[in-house]
Protein backbone atom coordinates (compact mmCIF):
# COMPACT_ATOMS: atom_id res chain seq x y z
CA UNK A 1 0.00 0.00 0.00
CA UNK A 2 1.37 3.45 -1.04
CA UNK A 3 1.26 6.81 1.09
CA UNK A 4 1.99 9.66 -0.85
CA UNK A 5 3.66 12.97 0.81
CA UNK A 6 1.38 15.43 1.17
CA UNK A 7 0.76 18.38 3.81
CA UNK A 8 -2.96 18.09 3.82
CA UNK A 9 -4.01 14.56 2.28
CA UNK A 10 -7.62 13.27 1.15
CA UNK A 11 -9.43 11.29 4.10
CA UNK A 12 -12.54 9.44 4.30
CA UNK A 13 -13.26 9.61 8.16
CA UNK A 14 -13.74 5.99 9.60
CA UNK A 15 -14.30 6.71 13.62
CA UNK A 16 -16.28 9.99 14.61
CA UNK A 17 -14.54 9.70 17.86
CA UNK A 18 -11.65 11.53 16.54
CA UNK A 19 -12.96 13.61 13.55
CA UNK A 20 -12.38 16.77 15.81
CA UNK A 21 -8.40 16.16 16.21
CA UNK A 22 -8.64 15.33 12.88
CA UNK A 23 -9.63 18.17 11.60
CA UNK A 24 -8.14 20.68 13.95
CA UNK A 25 -4.67 18.56 12.61
CA UNK A 26 -5.35 19.34 9.13
CA UNK A 27 -6.14 22.60 9.88
CA UNK A 28 -2.80 23.69 11.88
CA UNK A 29 -1.14 21.51 8.82
CA UNK A 30 -2.85 24.21 6.35
CA UNK A 31 -1.61 26.83 9.01
CA UNK A 32 2.09 25.26 8.49
CA UNK A 33 1.93 24.82 12.75
CA UNK A 34 3.34 21.91 12.59
CA UNK A 35 3.36 21.61 16.71
CA UNK A 36 -0.42 21.89 17.02
CA UNK A 37 -0.50 19.65 14.39
CA UNK A 38 1.60 16.58 15.36
CA UNK A 39 -0.67 17.12 18.85
CA UNK A 40 -3.92 17.21 17.05
CA UNK A 41 -2.90 14.08 14.64
CA UNK A 42 -1.46 12.02 17.63
CA UNK A 43 -4.61 12.50 19.25
CA UNK A 44 -6.29 10.78 16.27
CA UNK A 45 -4.04 8.37 15.64
CA UNK A 46 -4.59 7.11 19.68
CA UNK A 47 -8.19 6.68 18.75
CA UNK A 48 -7.57 4.63 15.00
CA UNK A 49 -3.67 3.79 15.15
CA UNK A 50 -4.11 1.78 11.90
CA UNK A 51 -5.19 4.74 9.82
CA UNK A 52 -2.26 5.89 7.10
CA UNK A 53 -3.26 8.85 6.32
CA UNK A 54 -3.04 9.82 10.45
CA UNK A 55 0.01 8.23 10.72
CA UNK A 56 1.69 9.74 7.56
CA UNK A 57 0.47 13.30 8.68
CA UNK A 58 1.87 12.73 12.40
CA UNK A 59 5.05 11.91 10.91
CA UNK A 60 5.32 14.62 8.94
CA UNK A 61 4.43 17.01 11.67
CA UNK A 62 6.92 15.44 13.58
CA UNK A 63 9.64 15.74 11.29
CA UNK A 64 8.55 19.43 10.26
CA UNK A 65 8.92 20.28 13.98
CA UNK A 66 12.64 18.41 13.71
CA UNK A 67 11.41 15.83 16.55
CA UNK A 68 12.65 12.79 14.40
CA UNK A 69 12.49 10.34 17.85
CA UNK A 70 9.18 11.11 17.97
CA UNK A 71 8.12 10.26 14.66
CA UNK A 72 10.28 7.14 14.45
CA UNK A 73 7.91 4.84 16.19
CA UNK A 74 5.32 5.36 14.07
CA UNK A 75 7.56 5.69 10.88
CA UNK A 76 8.75 2.01 11.64
CA UNK A 77 5.29 0.83 12.70
CA UNK A 78 4.36 1.90 8.85
CA UNK A 79 7.22 0.14 7.58
CA UNK A 80 6.13 -3.12 9.60
CA UNK A 81 2.76 -2.74 7.72
CA UNK A 82 3.88 -2.65 4.34
CA UNK A 83 3.04 1.01 3.85
CA UNK A 84 5.02 3.03 1.70
CA UNK A 85 5.95 6.52 3.02
CA UNK A 86 8.53 8.92 1.58
CA UNK A 87 8.97 10.26 5.25
CA UNK A 88 8.37 7.39 6.98
CA UNK A 89 11.08 5.58 4.92
CA UNK A 90 13.35 9.11 5.90
CA UNK A 91 12.75 9.00 9.58
CA UNK A 92 13.50 5.18 9.91
CA UNK A 93 16.53 5.91 7.53
CA UNK A 94 17.99 8.88 9.71
CA UNK A 95 17.76 6.47 12.28
CA UNK A 96 19.79 3.87 11.44
CA UNK A 97 22.48 6.31 10.69
CA UNK A 98 22.47 8.10 13.96
CA UNK A 99 22.83 4.35 15.07
CA UNK A 100 25.97 3.40 12.65
CA UNK A 101 23.87 0.79 11.87
CA UNK A 102 25.14 0.58 8.11
CA UNK A 103 24.72 -3.21 7.17
CA UNK A 104 20.82 -2.77 7.67
CA UNK A 105 21.09 0.62 5.72
CA UNK A 106 22.41 -1.65 2.89
CA UNK A 107 20.23 -4.30 3.46
CA UNK A 108 17.02 -2.05 2.48
CA UNK A 109 15.15 -2.56 -0.39
CA UNK A 110 14.88 0.87 -1.99
CA UNK A 111 11.76 -0.15 -4.14
CA UNK A 112 9.43 -1.00 -0.97
CA UNK A 113 11.08 1.49 1.27
CA UNK A 114 12.78 3.79 -0.45
CA UNK A 115 13.07 7.32 -0.26
CA UNK A 116 13.85 8.61 -3.96
CA UNK A 117 16.54 7.70 -6.72
CA UNK A 118 18.85 10.46 -5.64
CA UNK A 119 18.60 10.17 -2.02
CA UNK A 120 19.04 6.39 -2.16
CA UNK A 121 21.65 6.59 -4.51
CA UNK A 122 23.67 8.55 -2.54
CA UNK A 123 22.84 7.16 1.11
CA UNK A 124 23.85 3.63 -0.31
CA UNK A 125 27.47 4.88 -1.71
CA UNK A 126 27.99 6.31 2.14
CA UNK A 127 26.92 3.14 3.78
CA UNK A 128 29.53 1.70 1.88
CA UNK A 129 31.77 4.05 3.26
CA UNK A 130 30.47 3.43 6.78
CA UNK A 131 30.87 -0.29 6.28
CA UNK A 132 34.57 0.12 5.58
CA UNK A 133 34.38 -0.12 1.79
CA UNK A 134 36.07 2.63 -0.24
CA UNK A 135 35.99 1.17 -3.48
CA UNK A 136 32.27 0.42 -3.63
CA UNK A 137 31.44 3.66 -2.58
CA UNK A 138 33.25 5.24 -5.11
CA UNK A 139 31.53 3.14 -7.77
CA UNK A 140 28.24 3.55 -6.29
CA UNK A 141 28.62 7.52 -6.57
CA UNK A 142 29.90 6.70 -10.55
CA UNK A 143 26.71 4.99 -10.42
CA UNK A 144 23.98 7.84 -9.39
CA UNK A 145 26.28 10.52 -11.46
CA UNK A 146 25.37 8.03 -14.94
CA UNK A 147 21.43 9.26 -14.06
CA UNK A 148 20.13 11.60 -15.93
CA UNK A 149 20.34 15.22 -13.76
CA UNK A 150 22.11 13.34 -10.64
CA UNK A 151 25.63 13.97 -11.97
CA UNK A 152 26.93 16.80 -10.13
CA UNK A 153 25.13 15.88 -6.85
CA UNK A 154 26.81 12.52 -7.17
CA UNK A 155 30.34 13.97 -8.16
CA UNK A 156 30.30 16.47 -5.09
CA UNK A 157 29.53 13.45 -2.72
CA UNK A 158 32.14 11.74 -4.60
CA UNK A 159 34.32 14.58 -3.89
CA UNK A 160 33.36 14.81 -0.07
CA UNK A 161 34.09 11.25 0.17
CA UNK A 162 37.41 10.84 -1.37
CA UNK A 163 38.58 14.20 1.13
CA UNK A 164 36.93 12.59 3.71
CA UNK A 165 39.47 9.86 4.08
CA UNK A 166 42.59 12.12 3.08
CA UNK A 167 42.58 11.78 -0.49
CA UNK A 168 42.71 15.79 -1.35
CA UNK A 169 44.37 15.17 -4.30
CA UNK A 170 41.64 12.79 -5.78
CA UNK A 171 38.55 15.46 -4.49
CA UNK A 172 40.20 18.47 -6.16
CA UNK A 173 40.68 16.75 -9.35
CA UNK A 174 37.00 16.43 -9.59
CA UNK A 175 36.15 19.73 -8.43
CA UNK A 176 38.88 21.02 -11.33
CA UNK A 177 36.50 19.58 -13.68
CA UNK A 178 35.28 22.43 -15.70
CA UNK A 179 32.33 19.79 -16.96
CA UNK A 180 31.42 18.79 -13.21
CA UNK A 181 30.27 22.51 -12.16
CA UNK A 182 30.89 21.61 -8.44
CA UNK A 183 32.57 25.03 -7.62
CA UNK A 184 29.60 26.99 -8.37
CA UNK A 185 27.03 24.25 -6.69
CA UNK A 186 26.43 25.55 -3.45
CA UNK A 187 28.56 27.72 -0.54
CA UNK A 188 29.38 24.44 0.69
CA UNK A 189 30.74 23.14 -1.99
CA UNK A 190 32.72 26.23 -2.66
CA UNK A 191 34.43 26.14 1.26
CA UNK A 192 34.99 22.05 0.80
CA UNK A 193 37.06 23.37 -2.51
CA UNK A 194 38.90 26.39 -0.36
CA UNK A 195 39.81 23.71 2.66
CA UNK A 196 40.82 20.94 0.05
CA UNK A 197 42.86 23.55 -1.41
CA UNK A 198 44.10 24.45 1.55
CA UNK A 199 45.07 21.07 2.61
CA UNK A 200 46.81 20.41 -0.12
CA UNK A 201 49.01 23.49 0.62
CA UNK A 202 47.48 25.97 -1.68
CA UNK A 203 46.90 28.48 -0.17
CA UNK A 204 47.04 30.98 -3.12
CA UNK A 205 45.09 29.24 -5.13
CA UNK A 206 42.04 28.70 -2.49
CA UNK A 207 42.24 32.63 -2.02
CA UNK A 208 41.78 33.31 -5.57
CA UNK A 209 39.02 30.15 -6.16
CA UNK A 210 36.83 32.49 -2.75
CA UNK A 211 37.99 35.60 -4.65
CA UNK A 212 36.70 34.51 -8.07
CA UNK A 213 33.35 32.87 -6.41
CA UNK A 214 32.01 35.42 -3.69
CA UNK A 215 33.94 38.57 -4.79
CA UNK A 216 36.34 41.38 -3.19
CA UNK A 217 33.65 42.12 -0.46
CA UNK A 218 33.23 38.47 1.93
CA UNK A 219 30.94 38.55 4.54
CA UNK A 220 32.36 37.96 8.53
CA UNK A 221 32.24 33.96 7.86
CA UNK A 222 34.06 34.13 4.04
CA UNK A 223 36.51 36.95 5.45
CA UNK A 224 37.68 35.15 8.64
CA UNK A 225 38.59 31.81 6.24
CA UNK A 226 40.40 34.42 3.68
CA UNK A 227 42.56 36.15 6.82
CA UNK A 228 43.28 32.42 7.83
CA UNK A 229 44.71 31.48 4.36
CA UNK A 230 46.42 34.58 3.72
CA UNK A 231 48.49 34.19 7.32
CA UNK A 232 49.41 30.50 5.72
CA UNK A 233 47.21 28.49 8.57
CA UNK A 234 46.03 25.07 6.76
CA UNK A 235 42.45 25.16 7.19
CA UNK A 236 41.16 21.71 8.28
CA UNK A 237 38.59 19.58 5.88
CA UNK A 238 35.19 19.76 8.34
CA UNK A 239 32.41 19.35 5.51
CA UNK A 240 32.05 16.11 6.02
CA UNK A 241 34.10 14.29 8.12
CA UNK A 242 32.38 10.96 8.46
CA UNK A 243 29.41 8.96 6.53
CA UNK A 244 27.19 9.91 9.14
CA UNK A 245 28.12 13.17 7.94
CA UNK A 246 27.98 11.95 4.61
CA UNK A 247 24.83 11.05 4.94
CA UNK A 248 23.33 14.46 7.07
CA UNK A 249 24.95 16.41 3.56
CA UNK A 250 22.80 14.05 1.40
CA UNK A 251 19.69 15.43 2.78
CA UNK A 252 21.01 19.22 2.96
CA UNK A 253 22.07 19.33 -0.53
CA UNK A 254 18.82 18.35 -1.82
CA UNK A 255 16.57 20.46 0.75
CA UNK A 256 18.70 23.21 -0.56
CA UNK A 257 18.25 22.13 -3.94
CA UNK A 258 14.27 21.84 -3.22
CA UNK A 259 14.14 25.17 -1.55
CA UNK A 260 12.44 27.80 -4.22
CA UNK A 261 11.67 24.76 -6.35
CA UNK A 262 9.06 23.21 -4.33
CA UNK A 263 6.78 23.88 -1.01
CA UNK A 264 8.79 24.97 1.65
CA UNK A 265 7.43 22.98 3.59
CA UNK A 266 8.85 19.89 1.45
CA UNK A 267 12.14 20.91 1.25
CA UNK A 268 12.18 21.86 5.15
CA UNK A 269 11.83 17.54 6.23
CA UNK A 270 14.77 17.62 4.26
CA UNK A 271 16.78 19.77 5.82
CA UNK A 272 15.16 18.57 9.13
CA UNK A 273 16.91 15.36 9.37
CA UNK A 274 20.19 17.42 8.08
CA UNK A 275 20.20 18.90 11.33
CA UNK A 276 18.69 16.09 13.21
CA UNK A 277 21.69 13.85 12.23
CA UNK A 278 24.66 17.05 12.39
CA UNK A 279 23.05 19.45 15.12
CA UNK A 280 26.15 21.17 14.21
CA UNK A 281 25.44 22.02 10.57
CA UNK A 282 25.27 25.83 10.57
CA UNK A 283 24.40 25.86 6.99
CA UNK A 284 21.55 23.23 7.64
CA UNK A 285 19.91 25.21 10.55
CA UNK A 286 20.22 28.72 8.86
CA UNK A 287 18.36 27.16 5.94
CA UNK A 288 16.31 25.33 8.46
CA UNK A 289 15.23 28.74 10.03
CA UNK A 290 14.74 31.15 6.67
CA UNK A 291 12.18 28.20 5.49
CA UNK A 292 10.74 28.28 8.95
CA UNK A 293 10.66 31.69 8.73
CA UNK A 294 9.08 31.66 5.23
CA UNK A 295 6.01 29.64 6.52
CA UNK A 296 5.19 32.11 9.08
CA UNK A 297 6.73 30.03 11.78
CA UNK A 298 8.33 32.94 13.30
CA UNK A 299 9.03 31.74 17.63
CA UNK A 300 10.16 27.97 15.80
CA UNK A 301 13.10 30.44 13.35
CA UNK A 302 13.92 32.15 16.11
CA UNK A 303 14.53 28.97 18.39
CA UNK A 304 16.56 27.34 15.23
CA UNK A 305 18.37 31.03 15.05
CA UNK A 306 19.79 30.67 18.31
CA UNK A 307 20.85 27.72 18.17
CA UNK A 308 24.03 28.74 16.12
CA UNK A 309 26.70 29.54 18.54
CA UNK A 310 28.51 32.82 18.58
CA UNK A 311 31.66 30.99 17.54
CA UNK A 312 30.31 30.48 14.12
CA UNK A 313 31.45 32.42 11.55
CA UNK A 314 27.63 32.16 10.57
CA UNK A 315 26.28 34.10 14.02
CA UNK A 316 26.01 37.29 12.31
CA UNK A 317 24.03 35.79 9.71
CA UNK A 318 21.75 33.84 12.21
CA UNK A 319 21.23 36.59 14.28
CA UNK A 320 20.55 39.12 11.66
CA UNK A 321 17.89 36.03 10.57
CA UNK A 322 16.52 36.00 14.32
CA UNK A 323 15.80 40.00 14.22
CA UNK A 324 13.64 39.76 11.45
CA UNK A 325 11.76 36.79 12.67
CA UNK A 326 10.91 38.62 16.18
CA UNK A 327 10.57 41.66 14.14
CA UNK A 328 7.80 39.04 11.94
CA UNK A 329 6.43 37.86 15.42
CA UNK A 330 5.69 41.62 16.43
CA UNK A 331 8.76 41.28 18.76
CA UNK A 332 10.32 44.51 17.75
CA UNK A 333 11.87 45.47 21.36
CA UNK A 334 13.45 42.25 21.39
CA UNK A 335 14.69 42.25 17.82
CA UNK A 336 16.37 45.77 17.95
CA UNK A 337 17.84 44.08 21.17
CA UNK A 338 19.26 41.48 19.12
CA UNK A 339 20.62 43.95 16.51
CA UNK A 340 21.94 46.48 19.08
CA UNK A 341 24.08 43.29 20.78
CA UNK A 342 25.12 42.32 17.26
CA UNK A 343 26.54 45.43 16.83
CA UNK A 344 28.62 45.66 19.55
CA UNK A 345 30.18 41.63 18.92
CA UNK A 346 30.58 42.74 15.23
CA UNK A 347 30.52 47.07 15.26
CA UNK A 348 32.10 47.22 11.67
CA UNK A 349 28.73 45.41 9.09
CA UNK A 350 26.69 47.89 7.63
CA UNK A 351 24.20 45.86 7.17
CA UNK A 352 23.46 45.20 11.11
CA UNK A 353 22.67 48.90 11.06
CA UNK A 354 21.05 49.31 8.23
CA UNK A 355 18.56 47.03 9.73
CA UNK A 356 18.49 48.32 12.60
CA UNK A 357 17.78 51.93 11.32
CA UNK A 358 14.86 49.97 9.77
CA UNK A 359 13.75 48.62 12.66
CA UNK A 360 13.81 52.00 14.70
CA UNK A 361 12.25 53.76 11.64
CA UNK A 362 9.30 51.36 12.15
CA UNK A 363 9.11 52.06 15.26
CA UNK A 364 9.08 56.00 14.68
CA UNK A 365 12.28 56.02 16.85
CA UNK A 366 13.80 58.76 13.72
CA UNK A 367 16.96 59.84 16.07
CA UNK A 368 18.22 56.66 16.40
CA UNK A 369 17.17 55.44 12.60
CA UNK A 370 19.32 58.33 11.85
CA UNK A 371 22.22 57.58 14.24
CA UNK A 372 21.87 53.53 12.97
CA UNK A 373 22.12 54.67 8.88
CA UNK A 374 24.97 56.80 9.67
CA UNK A 375 26.88 54.36 11.64
CA UNK A 376 25.77 51.50 8.11
CA UNK A 377 26.94 54.72 5.67
CA UNK A 378 29.96 54.64 7.73
CA UNK A 379 30.82 51.16 7.17
CA UNK A 380 29.23 50.57 3.58
CA UNK A 381 32.13 50.80 0.29
CA UNK A 382 31.61 53.63 -0.83
CA UNK A 383 30.86 52.90 -4.38
CA UNK A 384 28.13 50.44 -3.24
CA UNK A 385 25.09 50.40 -5.04
CA UNK A 386 23.08 49.82 -2.54
CA UNK A 387 23.92 52.91 -0.48
CA UNK A 388 20.90 54.57 -2.52
CA UNK A 389 18.47 52.58 -0.18
CA UNK A 390 20.26 54.18 3.30
CA UNK A 391 20.64 57.11 2.03
CA UNK A 392 17.06 57.78 1.02
CA UNK A 393 15.93 55.82 4.66
CA UNK A 394 18.02 58.58 6.51
CA UNK A 395 16.82 60.86 4.19
CA UNK A 396 12.94 59.77 5.25
CA UNK A 397 13.78 59.89 9.06
CA UNK A 398 15.20 63.45 8.65
CA UNK A 399 12.21 64.28 7.14
CA UNK A 400 9.69 62.77 9.40
CA UNK A 401 12.07 64.87 11.89
CA UNK A 402 11.23 67.89 10.03
CA UNK A 403 15.20 68.22 9.33
CA UNK A 404 14.06 69.03 5.18
CA UNK A 405 17.63 70.47 4.56
CA UNK A 406 19.20 67.18 5.47
CA UNK A 407 16.35 64.61 4.50
CA UNK A 408 16.99 66.97 0.85
CA UNK A 409 20.76 66.33 0.89
CA UNK A 410 20.01 62.36 1.32
CA UNK A 411 17.31 62.36 -1.06
CA UNK A 412 19.20 63.84 -4.01
CA UNK A 413 22.54 62.13 -3.04
CA UNK A 414 20.97 58.69 -3.11
CA UNK A 415 19.74 59.78 -6.74
CA UNK A 416 23.17 60.56 -7.64
CA UNK A 417 24.30 56.81 -6.84
CA UNK A 418 20.62 55.94 -8.76
CA UNK A 419 19.00 58.71 -10.89
CA UNK A 420 15.90 56.86 -11.93
CA UNK A 421 14.77 54.95 -8.84
CA UNK A 422 11.59 54.78 -8.46
CA UNK A 423 11.22 55.47 -4.69
CA UNK A 424 13.19 58.04 -4.35
CA UNK A 425 12.12 60.00 -7.16
CA UNK A 426 8.51 59.82 -5.94
CA UNK A 427 9.30 60.43 -2.22
CA UNK A 428 11.20 63.58 -3.06
CA UNK A 429 8.86 64.53 -5.81
CA UNK A 430 5.91 64.45 -3.40
CA UNK A 431 7.61 66.22 -0.55
CA UNK A 432 8.49 69.03 -2.73
CA UNK A 433 4.78 69.35 -3.94
CA UNK A 434 3.91 69.38 0.16
CA UNK A 435 6.09 72.02 0.76
CA UNK A 436 5.06 74.06 -2.90
CA UNK A 437 9.06 74.08 -3.91
CA UNK A 438 10.10 73.67 -7.18
CA UNK A 439 6.72 72.20 -8.38
CA UNK A 440 8.11 71.73 -12.27
CA UNK A 441 10.83 69.87 -10.87
CA UNK A 442 8.83 67.40 -8.96
CA UNK A 443 6.40 66.85 -11.54
CA UNK A 444 9.51 65.95 -13.82
CA UNK A 445 10.63 63.53 -10.91
CA UNK A 446 7.14 61.63 -10.56
CA UNK A 447 6.09 61.48 -14.42
CA UNK A 448 9.92 59.41 -14.12
CA UNK A 449 8.95 57.67 -11.08
CA UNK A 450 5.48 56.52 -12.95
CA UNK A 451 7.03 55.67 -15.77
CA UNK A 452 9.16 53.36 -13.60
CA UNK A 453 6.60 51.91 -11.92
CA UNK A 454 3.11 52.35 -13.26
CA UNK A 455 1.39 49.94 -11.29
CA UNK A 456 2.41 51.15 -7.89
CA UNK A 457 -1.11 53.83 -6.44
CA UNK A 458 1.49 56.19 -4.08
CA UNK A 459 3.67 56.96 -7.13
CA UNK A 460 0.38 57.55 -9.44
CA UNK A 461 -1.30 59.07 -6.35
CA UNK A 462 2.10 61.53 -6.09
CA UNK A 463 1.33 62.85 -9.80
CA UNK A 464 -2.19 63.54 -9.47
CA UNK A 465 -1.19 65.59 -6.44
CA UNK A 466 1.55 67.37 -7.82
CA UNK A 467 -0.79 68.30 -10.82
CA UNK A 468 -3.29 69.23 -8.07
CA UNK A 469 -0.55 71.36 -6.69
CA UNK A 470 -0.37 73.03 -9.68
CA UNK A 471 -4.09 74.17 -10.80
CA UNK A 472 -4.06 71.38 -13.68
CA UNK A 473 -7.39 70.00 -11.58
CA UNK A 474 -8.61 68.37 -14.31
CA UNK A 475 -5.71 66.56 -15.51
CA UNK A 476 -5.60 64.70 -12.25
CA UNK A 477 -8.91 63.52 -12.03
CA UNK A 478 -7.71 60.18 -14.25
CA UNK A 479 -4.45 59.63 -12.29
CA UNK A 480 -6.38 59.94 -8.76
CA UNK A 481 -9.03 57.95 -9.83
CA UNK A 482 -6.32 55.13 -11.10
CA UNK A 483 -4.81 55.77 -7.81
CA UNK A 484 -7.98 54.65 -5.28
CA UNK A 485 -8.31 51.68 -8.02
CA UNK A 486 -4.84 50.62 -6.99
CA UNK A 487 -5.18 51.17 -3.35
CA UNK A 488 -8.91 51.79 -2.67
CA UNK A 489 -8.53 51.50 1.30
CA UNK A 490 -5.88 53.74 1.60
CA UNK A 491 -6.89 57.27 3.60
CA UNK A 492 -4.59 59.23 2.37
CA UNK A 493 -5.46 58.59 -1.74
CA UNK A 494 -9.03 58.87 -1.10
CA UNK A 495 -8.18 61.99 0.57
CA UNK A 496 -6.93 63.32 -2.26
CA UNK A 497 -9.48 62.36 -4.84
CA UNK A 498 -11.78 63.98 -2.86
CA UNK A 499 -9.76 67.56 -2.86
CA UNK A 500 -9.40 66.92 -6.60
CA UNK A 501 -13.16 66.13 -7.02
CA UNK A 502 -13.96 69.46 -5.25
CA UNK A 503 -11.50 71.30 -7.02
CA UNK A 504 -13.59 70.45 -10.37
CA UNK A 505 -17.05 71.35 -8.69
CA UNK A 506 -17.98 67.54 -8.27
CA UNK A 507 -19.37 68.00 -4.86
CA UNK A 508 -20.77 65.08 -3.65
CA UNK A 509 -18.17 62.61 -5.07
CA UNK A 510 -15.67 64.81 -3.17
CA UNK A 511 -17.73 63.61 -0.04
CA UNK A 512 -18.04 60.90 -0.63
CA UNK A 513 -14.14 60.08 -0.52
CA UNK A 514 -13.53 62.35 2.39
CA UNK A 515 -16.42 59.80 3.97
CA UNK A 516 -14.64 56.60 2.58
CA UNK A 517 -11.02 58.25 3.85
CA UNK A 518 -12.14 58.88 7.52
CA UNK A 519 -13.43 54.80 7.69
CA UNK A 520 -10.25 53.96 6.49
CA UNK A 521 -7.76 55.78 9.04
CA UNK A 522 -6.37 53.54 12.08
CA UNK A 523 -7.15 55.58 14.98
CA UNK A 524 -3.76 53.81 16.61
CA UNK A 525 -1.51 55.89 13.73
CA UNK A 526 -0.59 58.41 14.83
CA UNK A 527 1.95 59.65 12.63
CA UNK A 528 -0.04 59.00 9.27
CA UNK A 529 -0.65 61.71 6.54
CA UNK A 530 -4.56 61.56 6.89
CA UNK A 531 -5.84 64.18 9.28
CA UNK A 532 -9.42 62.91 10.80
CA UNK A 533 -10.02 66.43 11.91
CA UNK A 534 -9.15 68.33 9.02
CA UNK A 535 -11.11 65.52 6.59
CA UNK A 536 -13.97 66.47 9.48
CA UNK A 537 -14.17 70.38 8.78
CA UNK A 538 -14.01 69.78 4.86
CA UNK A 539 -17.17 67.63 5.30
CA UNK A 540 -18.54 70.46 7.50
CA UNK A 541 -17.81 73.48 5.74
CA UNK A 542 -16.15 72.74 2.06
CA UNK A 543 -12.69 72.69 0.77
CA UNK A 544 -12.49 76.37 -0.19
CA UNK A 545 -13.28 77.41 3.76
CA UNK A 546 -10.71 75.26 5.18
CA UNK A 547 -8.07 76.89 3.06
CA UNK A 548 -9.10 80.25 3.71
CA UNK A 549 -9.06 79.57 7.89
CA UNK A 550 -5.92 78.21 6.74
CA UNK A 551 -4.32 81.03 5.01
CA UNK A 552 -3.34 78.91 2.03
CA UNK A 553 -4.14 80.14 -1.47
CA UNK A 554 -7.35 79.08 -2.59
CA UNK A 555 -8.28 76.95 -5.52
CA UNK A 556 -7.39 78.44 -9.00
CA UNK A 557 -7.57 76.64 -12.22
CA UNK A 558 -4.00 77.34 -14.17
CA UNK A 559 -4.65 79.51 -17.74
CA UNK A 560 -3.04 78.42 -20.55
CA UNK A 561 -0.40 80.34 -20.47
CA UNK A 562 0.34 78.09 -17.35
Amino acid sequence: MAVSLSFAAPFVWAADTSAGSYLAGRQAINDNNFEAAAEYYSRALARDRDNPVLMENVVLAQLAVGQVDRALPVAEYMEELGLRSQVAHMVVVANLVASDKYDELLARDPQTKGIGPLVDGLVIGWAHMGAGSVAQALEQFEKVAEENGLRSFALYHKALALASVGDFEGAEAIFADEDSGLSAMSRGAATARVQILSQLERNDDALAFLTDVFGERLDPGLQDMADRLAAGEKLSFDQVTSPHDGIAEVFYTIGQALTGETADNYALVYVRVATYLRPDHVEALLLSAQLLDALGQDELAVETYKKIPKSSPEYHAAEMGRAEALRRAAKPDAAIEVLEQLAQVQPTLAPVYSALGDLQRQQENYPAAVAAYDRALEYSDEEANARWFLLYARGISHERLKQWDQAEADFRAALEINPEQPQVLNYLGYSLVERREKLDEALDMIERAVAARPDSGYIVDSLGWVLYRLGRYEEAVDHMETAVELMPVDPVVNDHLGDVYWAVGRYREAEFQWKRALSFIDPEDTDGEADPERIRRKLEIGLDEVLAQEGSDPLKVVNDGG
